[in-house]
């Protein structure tokens, strides 16, 4: 497969995964140029697993590592894109709690309410299921 074509798919799969909520990295900085064709071409569209169990793998990471700010924003793109309800979040955070530690676990509690509140903003504005009267 071509550069060209491998940074297409990458491109195209990353907005899938944050569900349109991030800026796709400009062409010509090696580190995002290779995580585009490589993490988001070729791993982010392997069918082994769903695109469900590959989040709740990477927030069971990102919880561990204590990364609070990316925990928030796979937690969005998660409830985002109907991987996870904002059920299924409380109650993986609480097992990640039990993994990880209740310190971390606090500490991802806030960012993980936010990244849930934004998601549901977005898909209730995005809704034109309804008119307006």
């Amino acid at each position: 497969m071509s550069d060209e074509k491998r940074r297409a798919i990458g491109e195209s799969t990353i907005r899938d995964v944050y569900a349109g909520d991030i800026v796709v990295p400009a062409e010509g900085y090696p580190f995002t140029d290779i995580m585009l064709s490589t993490l988001f071409a070729e791993i982010w569209t392997r069918d082994a697993l769903s695109m469900r169990d590959k989040r709740i793998l990477l927030l069971g990471m990102i919880a561990a590592q204590g990364e609070k700010e990316t925990f928030k924003i796979q937690t969005k793109a998660g409830v985002k894109r109907g991987e996870l309800t904002p059920e299924d979040m409380r109650e993986l955070h609480l097992f990640i709690a039990q993994y990880c530690g209740y310190p971390r676990a606090a500490a991802m509690l806030g960012p993980m309410e936010e990244g849930i509140s934004e998601a549901q903003h977005d898909i209730n504005n995005n809704d034109t299921s309804e008119t307006p009267s």
